[in-house]
């Protein structure tokens, strides 16, 4: 009869011990409390599946539906919520803010509404923030930029007002910032290119103002930058020679400004442009030829402006939306 090696029964022994560990902490009576206040609160009774009182299960009872618990020490706290889609009815749930080992909070495609509380800067461990499509209002809380390890940030088509925070650019971990389909006003903050990690900013269909020139203006701002999408909005001025200097730059969206001005051939230079929209602007002269000669631009659409005759576009125009389940880890 073979023998079992002592390390196997080394390594059963302690899986083994580590699920009765799991099966014997308690959850944290803080996220219990916060938890069964969500519960309760207006328009959350829609969320039929969260069964007796402990949000990670207790007993014989499985974890709440969208609730995530991890063990820390000897007991159990929540770590993602992700309740979306269900018609959440009601103001943004401030207990949320209580569940202070949040590393993903998942709301999006409800029908919240008021402002995000500015207890928002208490979740120092949330990395993925998604509110998108509810009906949220008023000004981003400047306590936002407290969300020290925020990597993706998800506020687009919603209400929300005011000027973009420039607390935003205190987030050093920063990938992906969809602001798009707001009533944001103002100019983008220029702080924002020092984000380091910054790889898609959405700021669409909005009533910006100000030009590319000053949103660059910061020496060696954006350097990872690949989306940049600024359509529909009221951005004036030229395409700025400088913004070659955004080497990783795959998309630029311009489309629906007030933009003039000719097309520097240094944009040309980035490296890696494939999709460059330029229509319904106000741009004249000559795309340089360098542009029809660049071996990974696959569209450039310029419909819409005062270009000389026989400038013509590349590609076959469509409306570029980059899905969020490809930022999503």
């Amino acid at each position: 009869m073979a023998r079992i090696p002592f390390i196997t029964i080394s390594l059963i022994l302690t899986f083994t011990l580590s699920l009765l560990n799991l099966a014997n902490c308690k959850t944290l009576k803080r996220d219990v409390k916060a938890l069964n206040e969500i519960k309760a609160s207006l328009g959350w009774r829609v969320v039929y599946a969260w069964v007796g009182d402990d949000p990670c299960g207790d007993g014989d009872l499985p974890p709440w539906s969208g609730v995530t618990c991890s063990t820390v020490g000897d007991y159990r706290v929540v770590t993602e919520l992700e309740v979306y889609a269900v018609s959440i009815v009601g103001p943004f749930p401030t207990a949320v803010t209580n569940l202070l080992d949040l590393t993903r909070l998942d709301l999006h495609n409800n029908k919240l509404t008021g402002p995000i509380p500015p207890q928002i800067g208490r979740l120092k461990r949330l990395k993925i923030f998604n509110l998108r499509w509810n009906k949220l209002q008023d000004a981003i809380p400047p306590e936002i930029g407290l969300l020290k390890s925020l990597t993706h940030l998800y506020l687009s088509f919603n209400n929300f007002k005011g000027e973009i925070p420039k607390e935003l650019a205190n987030l050093p971990e920063l990938r992906y910032l969809y602001l798009h389909e707001n009533r944001f006003v103002g100019r983008i903050p220029p702080e924002l290119g020092t984000l380091q990690n910054l790889r898609h900013l959405d700021a669409g269909n909005n009533h910006l103002v100000g030009t590319i020139r000053e949103l660059i203006r910061i020496e060696g701002c954006f350097p990872a930058l690949r989306n940049l999408y600024l359509t529909n909005n009221y951005f004036t001025g030229g395409i700025p020679a400088q913004l070659a200097n955004l080497t990783n730059l795959e998309i630029l969206y311009l489309s629906y400004n007030k933009m003039s001005g000719v097309i520097p051939a240094s944009i040309a230079q980035i490296p890696k442009l494939t999709y460059l929209y330029l229509d319904h602007n106000q741009f004249s002269g000559r795309i340089p030829d360098a542009f029809y000669k660049h071996p990974f631009l696959k569209e450039m659409y310029i419909e819409g402006n005062a270009f000389k005759p026989g400038v013509n576009p590349i590609g076959i125009h469509q409306v570029l939306e980059v899905s969020d389940t490809e930022f999503l880890v």
